[in-house]
């Protein structure tokens, strides 16, 4: 259906029947508790609601998944509203959550767009007051990831926030981090990571997700020791990876439909 109003009930039962089912179920739970006491009560709770537990074998492994298929050309996208803000993001293929360089990321990502001290904050915000919201991010998955950076604008000035966008990521490739970049992005993570993992709703999330899409379980020590091996030069060939990638952008807001014309293209941004 085109709709969630022009769903049928047979349809949704067809949904449920086919996709939320015993082997496809990862329970996740931290805290003070017992591994034998939780999985006797998600037994019961499971055989009272009428799932079927016979082939209650071990979920199906996501991370097994071979990668999908990505976007091999750059894409634009303008979607016209008659909005006071223009949202412009930048994207291009990531990184899999199983990718051996997912530190790396996370300190590009945070040294690039992730808190006030990061190069887009200080060159839009703080320099030329472009934009309130600016930062980059990063998603990972069993089969595919991406690595963006967005920011929000005035629609007059949004081509030139999508140019700084990208110009700021090819000269993170051309040119690198610096030590002390990588000394206070490492820190930040370091401590925001440890302020997390105080909560046992994250720890439970990270136990799901890590069984999901890794099938390994990195505790707070090794993940730090890893973020702490990660270089300047590691940094600096993941920023030459991604933009080599095909790069893309989406604009929202009351701008004309050729927005982000030249700003992106296959094989001319060179690092």
């Amino acid at each position: 259906p085109e709709t969630i109003k022009a769903s049928e009930r047979a349809s949704v039962l067809r949904h449920y029947d086919t996709y939320y089912r015993a082997h496809e179920l990862v329970v996740s739970a931290a805290g003070s508790l017992k591994h034998a006491d939780i999985v006797a009560r998600v037994l019961s709770a499971l055989g009272r609601s009428g799932w079927n537990l016979a082939d209650a074998s071990a979920p199906a492994a996501r991370r097994a998944v071979d990668g999908v298929a990505v976007a091999d050309t750059p894409r634009s996208r303008v979607i016209t509203r008659p909005l006071e803000q223009a949202v412009v993001a930048l994207a291009t293929p990531g990184l899999r959550a199983t990718d051996e360089r997912r530190h790396v990321m996370s300190v590009l990502s945070s040294c690039l767009g992730g808190g006030m001290s990061s190069r887009l904050f200080q060159e839009i915000r703080e320099k030329r007051g472009l934009a309130y919201s600016v930062y980059a991010f990063a998603s990972s998955y069993a089969d595919a990831g991406m690595f963006g950076m967005a920011a929000g604008t005035s629609p007059s000035n949004a081509k030139l926030v999508a140019e700084l966008l990208r110009d700021e990521l090819v000269a993170l490739a051309q040119s690198g981090i610096t030590e002390d970049e990588r000394l206070r992005t490492i820190g930040n993570l370091s401590g925001s990571s440890a302020l997390a993992l105080e909560s046992m709703e994250t720890r439970m999330m990270r136990l799901g997700r890590s069984e999901l899409t890794t099938g390994e379980y990195v505790d707070r020590e090794e993940g730090l020791a890893r973020l702490a091996r990660v270089s300047t030069d590691d940094v600096q060939a993941l920023a030459r990876h991604l933009v080599n990638s095909p790069l893309s952008a989406v604009v929202v807001g009351a701008v004309k439909d050729d927005i982000v014309d030249g700003v992106v293209a296959a094989g001319n941004i060179s690092a």
